[in-house]
């Protein structure tokens, strides 16, 4: 193994690595004043940016988290890198050999088993890229009918040459069965490391294969340009494999947090304050080559939280933002679905939201094919309000010719258009609502709205106790909006399910978090209710458990709340196990460490070091294992 690297190594990595490049290249800079730099935070959920980047010190500070440091720090926190994998990641961008302690330089020793699964990667699609050129039609061992020829023939066939896949990196997996394990091989990577990457498997026999075969393939990046997994479309009509096959999940790729193209598209997306996210990614390159280079699409997932927090940092979706996000989907009701999909996550947005869906159905890939380029601008410019496009939906499942179909419209309508947060707005559409309707009554419409914007958000169970019936030992709560999008309301629910309908996975990890660990009240009374029947260690047979649960509920709110969490499915196919539960239960008890070790960082930073040294040494040292306890939960709970 190699030593340490070298002071001077690590100086110039700090050297040739500015802190507005870096920090620059996840998320989207604003000058504000004094020579800083701002933008919005990426360790944490703003609407405004506190994160500000200050070049003359080379350092970055959020002063609403209150984390900050150098590059190296940046790195490393952003990317949950050991300070040797950030600098090896820094050196990389930089150009820089490092040279380590204790010996001198090995190629390929040295490097972390980050940086050689990032390696192994760009192996691959370099491995790609060249057999989609090779004329391997009468080679043998090719392994089948589908060669080079015929990945040639997709692209051709969908408008696109051989230049637009260099452009885009893509590249063909011959059909042979461990062709691109042997060629990594001979480049001196180990079968480990190609399994960990996701470029190869285990067959039934033992032996390694590649894990794509027979397929385009497309490098898929992260923001920094490094390749960390492939998006790969079946050639072979008889492949009874899926049609799109992504890299499986691994320490380089988690599939929610990336998106297609953005490594090509931020700097647009930040210069133009807009993003089109499209379904694939023949769509992105599409988009790219018609003169819209802000188009993304998701890698093997529907469009999440994750992905809401990355845009909004590369478009800077701060409030008063100008930006504009536009979801584009095919026409028909798949297409219609996932617009409607998209539009749980309009709120979490400040830019403005649009949808463009092409009325014949095609997509971006094949409009720009029959129609060229022009016909993908012209089809972005033609967006309509996300709110409109799902309010119309909703309105087209309707007969609005009769009295009885507008009002059924209406009472489902109605809720969308409470939902605006914008007063203003939310007035606004309910008086294109009542016009589109047909209703011509704006005040009949206009009070349907009000009503539902007054209901928002309350929830079913919204206490689990009688509202005059608060017990003396219960600390004041401020009041907690049942928001079921809100997701440590969702890790909540799921743990309390658990308890209900699975109490043997449970065991006496749950009994041991105690109400405290949940902050929405509602799940704190669950909690208390559980621990007054002796604790999921006591349920005996599940049906039972629940039984013995709704007896015990104090009131008929309390009995349907618990009814809920015993009917409701589990966020997981099929039936849970012991390690789902332990990763659920695991997240809660973080959660709830996270906020205790806020409290103890409030204390500390109140008190008076010098006057106060005892106390403030003993709750730094409490500080300490709080955070060793915490990282703890926090590895089980990501399988780290």
């Amino acid at each position: 193994m190699p030593g340490r690297i070298r002071p001077e190594d690590i100086a110039a990595v700090r050297e040739r690595s500015p802190i507005v490049d870096v920090v620059g290249e996840y998320l989207q800079l604003r000058p504000a004043g004094g020579g800083s730099l701002k933008g919005l935070c990426p360790f944490h959920d703003e609407k405004s940016p506190s994160f500000n980047v200050t070049p003359g010190k080379e350092l970055y500070y959020c002063f609403s988290c209150n984390e900050g440091g150098d590059a190296i720090r940046f790195v490393q926190e952003v990317d949950k890198l050991s300070f040797a994998e950030a600098i090896e990641k820094l050196a990389a961008r930089a150009g820089i050999e490092l040279r380590y302690e204790g010996g001198g330089y090995v190629p390929g020793q040295e490097t972390s088993q980050r940086r050689r699964l990032i390696e192994a990667n760009k192996a691959a699609q370099e491995f790609y890229a060249t057999q989609l050129r090779a004329d391997n039609s009468n080679r043998r061992g090719s392994g089948g009918a589908v060669t080079a020829e015929t990945a040639r023939a997709f692209l051709a066939e969908r408008g696109f040459e051989l230049a637009d896949a260099e452009r885009f990196g893509v590249g063909f997996a011959p059909q042979a069965w461990d062709e691109l394990t042997r060629h990594l091989r001979g480049r001196g990577f180990t079968d480990d490391e190609l399994a960990k990457a996701g470029l190869a498997r285990r067959s039934s026999r033992g032996t390694l294969i590649d894990m794509f075969r027979g397929r385009m393939m497309w490098p898929i990046r992260d923001l920094a340009g490094d390749t960390v997994a492939f998006g790969a479309r079946k050639l072979d009509p008889d492949d009874d494999g899926p049609k799109y096959l992504n890299t499986p999940e691994t320490s380089l790729f988690k599939k929610s947090h990336v998106l297609y193209g953005a490594d090509l598209a931020r700097r647009e997306i930040g210069r133009q304050r807009k993003a089109v996210i499209v379904e694939g990614y023949t769509d992105v390159m599409a988009c790219h080559l018609a003169g819209e280079p802000t188009a993304v699409a998701t890698c093997g997932t529907s469009f999440g939280d994750d992905h809401v927090k990355l845009l909004r940092r590369l478009i800077m979706d701060a409030e008063g933002s100008d930006g504009a996000v536009i979801f584009t989907f095919d026409g028909d009701a798949a297409g219609q679905k996932a617009a409607l999909r998209a539009f749980t996550l309009e709120d979490k947005f400040v830019s403005q939201t649009y949808v463009a869906v092409q009325p014949d159905g095609l997509d971006p890939c094949d409009l720009r094919l029959k129609h060229g380029g022009g016909a993908i601008r012209d089809l972005i410019a033609r967006r309509v309000p996300l709110f409109e496009f799902a309010i119309k939906a909703v309105l087209g499942k309707h007969d609005l010719d009769s009295t009885d179909g507008q009002l059924a419209a209406l009472d489902e309508a109605a809720p969308i258009v409470a939902r605006i947060k914008d007063k203003g707005k939310r007035e606004r559409y309910a008086v294109n609502l009542d016009r589109w309707l047909g209703f011509m009554n704006e005040k009949f419409v206009l009070g349907r709205v009000r009503e539902h914007a007054r209901d928002t958000g309350r929830g079913r169970g919204a206490t689990i106790r009688s509202a005059d019936k608060k017990p003396a030992d219960q600390p004041h709560q401020p009041a907690y909006r049942y928001d079921r999008s809100d997701p440590v309301l969702r890790v909540e629910r799921e743990a309390l399910k658990l308890a209900v309908q699975w109490p043997a996975l449970c065991g006496p990890e749950f009994d041991e978090l105690g109400a405290d660990a949940f902050v929405v009240p509602v799940h704190g009374s669950v909690f208390g209710l559980i621990a007054g029947r002796g604790g999921v260690a006591s349920a005996g047979r599940a049906r039972e458990w629940v039984a013995a649960l709704l007896e015990a509920a104090p009131d008929d709110r309390a009995r349907a709340f618990v009814n809920e969490l015993a009917v409701e499915s589990l966020q997981v196919s099929g039936d849970p196990d012991e390690k789902y539960a332990g990763v659920i239960l695991a997240r809660v008890g973080e959660l709830a460490l996270g906020r205790r070790i806020a409290e103890f960082k409030g204390k500390l930073q109140r008190m008076n070091a010098e006057t106060e040294q005892a106390t403030h040494m003993r709750l730094f040292k409490e500080l300490v294992k709080l955070e060793e306890r915490r990282k703890a939960l926090l590895d089980r709970a990501t399988g780290g």
